[in-house]
């Protein structure tokens, strides 16, 4: 290797430390906000997955620093959370003393890689200046009626002794278990906060209008919220004084329901159910309790329902349909109740075909095999026949509506937000719960409310978490005398990563931030909302986004925040796979870890070959020689360097290679095409070795001010050993100008047979018998005409001279 990676890593990171480099600046009237989504700080630290998406903006910060933008590229942790508690329980330790350490192995990980972050500014979600303003957010949700106690199906785990949202539970052999130890799951009723993100469903929607997102990550997002324009209608339970209300978006198909379904969690499920079916409903009942959401949604799954004995009246014939309960009908979807039409329904066919249920069709097709799902005429439909779905879904609400029996509806399948916790390590809710049954917020000037230091975090197993035996601290007593009671739910890890983006401008300084309502503080997110560019997994597409949505637009509405929208452009990396080309895990042994790489290669070599491997949003397995490769190439420019054959006189032959360089990278970066801004670099190198002059200096300096983003510690020493003190993260970036874009000289092969045999530089449009005589007075080519006849000659302008001959 020609230079010391370690040698020249410690130097720069010292420097950068000591000269507070990447401070964030407000010197110049364009900003450039430039975010990761924040890591959780786990035991494990990192691996070499991890710094694919930190690099890539780490290349476009340090880019927009050099293009004299202001620039806020800022770190924190999601610091609350299930595994930090899990490993305190498992170990004896302290969640808040765990989860430090952690912290601090995680940063000292990202310094080593010379990110360019701002660590003034970082956050930890966990810290109680910081949650402060997590509960004061919860606090006005409270106040805008958007949080409230309801009792609700959960997914209950008594081990870990916590609620689980359905993203957290799998289904294993049937019976569902939680992700984290694979921990029996149950449903239970129970009293829980809830955040009503359904109220803003229709934002959210709309507001991805606005978004450069991926498409697959705006329609995953409108896939979750599941918008449906149709219409509630009512069915009459035969013998019976009840109605059955249905939500349906294809009401013309309502003369070819053959059955009505209830979920099994609707209410009225044991209010139809007959004496004789009542067993078989109660133990299908509890067998749905042990079944995640998304298993019964699952199309490929075998479908299981119960008749419940009762019969339903179709309003528009008066035909007596069964009444079943089967779950993939679900309780918070539309209205619970769905009228079945196996004929055009995918799921309500199976069903049927599972249950020998008839199935009819009233849509015109030609085999009447399977669901017939497509629009056309009407048929077997009475009033509605020969019209096509539009006119006959408007013509059958008419007639139901006329009657009182159906009105239009939007529902959406977006659930209300779970937000309890039974946990100990979380966000403590600015909750008072009085004996009187009234509930109060924490004043703000008590905020925060931070956690009691407690010896035993043991969930208990009675539904509350362990802040029920922490006594001092969850009686309260008002002046009056009057006794309440604290909020013994934690709320979720998604809290605090909700809001965080909004962190980082209020901070000014180490654990010093404004308050977000304050004057100062709604001046620094004007300045800086929103965030410009946002990398992070695919996994994240959903939930947190959409949480940090919902969030932000309370506070816009309530005039918190000067934009609709928190996240203008997305980018989701993708994974840095195994070299067996698996995801990377401790139990297939294929995990790399970064500081390896940076004792063996240097965290330049490990940058450069994460942004050259290929798309940022590719996933490609890890490669030893592609790593080799990059550190080969950065020994190929420091070899330029250490030789020192560089002149401040331009003899303009890499004008060329120079200009096309520059102007290349910069679209390809602005494009965030990483690997082929890296392989225009390349080509410029390539040039100047190429060269038998000396190198042109002030293009070799713009060369190195690119190559800083991609190489910051190498691209450092080489602008220090040119003689400038001050770091390159301090200059601007390199223009390019069009004159130099046009090339005046190229190279043209000169074959013998197909075979090449010379070389000619020549101007562009070099004509072409000038071309032959030229090739035929290249000394290679003489000798071989001097023993051979011609017996064709071929010129192409620009690119090739060939001769064929034969020997004499």
């Amino acid at each position: 290797m020609e230079f010391s990676h370690k040698a020249i890593e410690q130097k720069w990171q010292k420097y950068w430390a000591e000269h507070n480099t990447f401070a964030t600046n407000t010197n110049f009237n364009k900003k450039a906000y430039i975010l990761d989504m924040f890591p959780y700080p786990s035991g494990a630290g990192l691996h070499v997955g991890h710094p694919k998406g930190y690099t890539a903006t780490d290349v476009i910060s340090r880019m927009r620093r050099l293009q004299q933008y202001n620039v806020l590229h800022p770190i924190g942790w999601d610091a609350f959370g299930l595994p930090a508690e899990q490993y305190a329980l498992q170990t004896g330790n302290d969640p808040a003393d765990f989860t430090l350490k952690n912290i601090d192995n995680f940063r000292n990980q990202l310094k080593a890689l010379g990110f360019s972050y701002d660590y003034q500014k970082e956050v930890n979600t966990s810290a109680p200046w910081y949650f402060k303003t997590t509960q004061w957010i919860f606090e006005k949700l409270y106040q805008q009626g958007l949080a409230e106690v309801r009792e609700v199906d959960v997914n209950w785990c008594p081990e870990l002794g916590t609620v689980l949202a359905n993203e957290e539970v799998f289904v294993v052999d049937g019976k569902m278990v939680s992700e984290r130890g694979s921990f029996p799951v149950y449903k239970k009723p129970m009293k829980q906060w809830v955040l009503k993100i359904t109220a803003y469903a229709e934002q959210l929607i709309s507001g991805l209008d606005e978004l450069d997102w991926p498409q697959s990550v705006k329609d995953l997002q409108k896939n979750w919220i599941g918008k449906s324009v149709g219409a509630e209608i009512k069915f009459a339970v035969a013998d019976m004084s009840e109605e059955v209300t249905v939500f349906s978006t294809r009401a013309d198909t309502i003369f070819g329901v053959e059955y009505l379904v209830l979920a099994p969690e609707h209410p009225l499920v044991l209010s139809l159910v007959t004496p004789e079916n009542l067993a078989a409903t109660k133990e299908y009942l509890e067998l749905v309790k042990t079944k995640t959401e998304l298993d019964r949604q699952d199309t490929s799954k075998e479908k299981t329902g119960v008749f419940l004995g009762r019969y339903a009246i179709n309003p528009v014939n008066n035909k007596k349909i069964p009444i079943w309960t089967a779950d993939y009908v679900l309780s918070h979807y539309g209205t619970g109740a769905v009228m079945a039409v196996p004929g055009h329904d995918e799921r309500d066919y199976l069903f049927a075909m599972k249950y020998n249920l008839p199935i009819s069709y009233v849509i015109k097709n030609n085999n009447n095999n399977g669901p017939f799902l497509k629009d056309g005429e009407h048929i077997n439909s009475d009033f509605l026949d020969g019209l096509n779905t539009d006119q006959a879904s408007e013509k059958a609400l008419g007639f139901l509506g006329g009657k009182g029996l159906a009105q239009p509806k939007v529902t959406y399948k977006l659930k209300d937000w779970l937000f309890s916790r039974q946990r100990y390590w979380g966000e403590p809710f600015p909750i008072i719960h009085w004996e009187d049954g009234s509930i109060s917020l924490v004043p703000e000037a008590e905020l925060p409310l931070t956690l009691p230091k407690m010896d035993n975090i043991t969930p208990s197993s009675t539904g509350e978490s362990p802040l029920a035996n922490a006594t001092d601290w969850l009686t309260v007593v008002d002046a009056t005398g009057k006794k309440g009671r604290r909020e013994t739910n934690t709320m979720p890890q998604w809290a605090g990563s909700c809001w965080y983006y909004l962190a980082y401008p209020l901070m000014t300084g180490q654990e010093e931030m404004l308050d977000l309502a304050s004057p100062e503080g709604q001046a620094a997110l004007k300045e800086w909302l929103p965030v410009d560019l946002y990398v992070g997994g695919q996994e994240h597409a959903v939930l947190h986004l959409l949480y940090a949505r919902f969030w932000h637009k309370v506070l816009f509405d309530q005039n918190l925040v000067p934009t609709s929208e928190p996240f203008i452009k997305l980018v989701n990396q993708g994974m840095i796979l195994g070299p067996d080309g698996s995801k990377m895990s401790k139990s297939k042994g294929n995990v790399i870890n970064p500081d390896d790489i940076i004792k063996s290669h240097g965290a330049d070599s490990l940058r450069l070959y994460e942004m050259f491997m290929g798309p940022i949003e590719a996933s490609l397995p890890w490669s030893e020689t592609g790593l080799d490769s990059m550190r080969k190439w950065l020994d190929r420019i420091y070899r330029l360097v250490k030789n020192n054959n560089f002149t401040t006189v331009n003899d303009k032959t890499l004008d060329f290679a120079y200009h096309q360089m520059v102007k290349k990278t910069t679209e390809m970066l602005e494009n965030l095409s990483f690997n082929t801004a890296i392989s225009q670099l390349m080509v410029f190198i390539n040039a100047c070795y190429k060269t038998d002059q000396p190198i042109y200096q002030p293009y070799f300096e713009g060369f190195t001010k690119i190559l800083s983003c991609f190489a910051p510690h190498l691209a450092e020493e080489i602008w220090n050993n040119f003689g400038h003190q001050a770091s390159i993260a301090n200059e601007q970036w390199p223009i390019y100008e069009t004159k130099y874009l046009q090339k005046t000289a190229i190279i043209v092969a000169v074959q013998v047979n197909g075979k090449l045999r010379a070389k000619l530089e020549v101007a562009v449009d070099t004509p072409e018998a000038e071309l032959l005589l030229l090739a035929k007075e290249h000394e290679n080519i003489q000798g071989i005409l001097a023993t051979h006849d011609i017996l064709k000659e071929i010129v192409v302008k620009n690119k090739i001279v060939n001769f064929v001959v034969k020997a004499r």
